[in-house]
């Protein structure tokens, strides 16, 4: 069911988007060791909303909240994960949702980071579409550091970012630099890897 809904080539689809990201939210929670299964109640939700089509970025922010899930994190790492968005940012309230959400015994939290604002205090760092051309600058300020790097932004992952959204054909998917990934200190589950498009090794 889990292939079916995130074909590695064709993604996942917008229209009926709710039924299919929904279904691999909870597909991917039962994995976690500590996981259990959703209510009867949260399941009638689930199916309630699966009528409805997704916008894009509560889509996309769904994929980063299942992205954090599926990261290991180093012990070292406090009891919050701070996601932070650099430059103009395009999810609005969509990101505000994952605010308070649980990562194992983490929560996360959400800031806003203009362009050239500090980044230390990051463990998630998404890299909105316009601030792209900051990539490089943005990944040498973060060398050495244990921060998980996501974009949405074609070519982002040759260019050093460990994961990085795409959409074509009303289908969203996503690449991974496993490179990028393990230089920040943080390994990416194998069931998330199996996922992305591409992985580059």
């Amino acid at each position: 069911m889990l292939r079916r809904h995130f074909d590695r080539t064709r993604g996942c689809p917008r229209t009926g988007l709710c039924r299919c990201l929904l279904a691999a939210a909870v597909l991917l929670t039962y994995m976690l060791p500590a996981a259990a299964p959703p209510a009867a109640a949260e399941a009638a939700a689930v199916e309630a909303a699966a009528a409805a089509a997704v916008p894009e970025y509560r889509l996309k922010a769904m994929f980063v909240y299942n992205f954090v899930l599926f990261t290991e994190w180093p012990a070292d790492v406090g009891s919050t994960l701070a996601l932070c968005i650099y430059g103009p940012d395009p999810f609005g309230d969509e990101i505000d949702a994952l605010r308070g959400r649980q990562v194992g015994s983490r929560v996360i939290s959400v800031q806003r980071k203009g362009i050239g604002e500090p980044l230390d205090a990051c463990q998630i760092l998404f890299i909105a579409a316009p601030a792209i051309d900051a990539v490089p600058h943005v990944l040498a300020r973060l060398r050495g550091s244990q921060i998980l790097t996501i974009a949405d932004s074609p070519g982002a992952a040759r260019l050093g970012v460990a994961l990085n959204l795409s959409v074509a054909a009303d289908r969203v998917t996503f690449e991974a630099n496993l490179q990028a990934a393990r230089g920040a200190g943080l390994n990416l589950s194998s069931k998330l890897l199996r996922l992305a498009t591409q992985v580059i090794q």
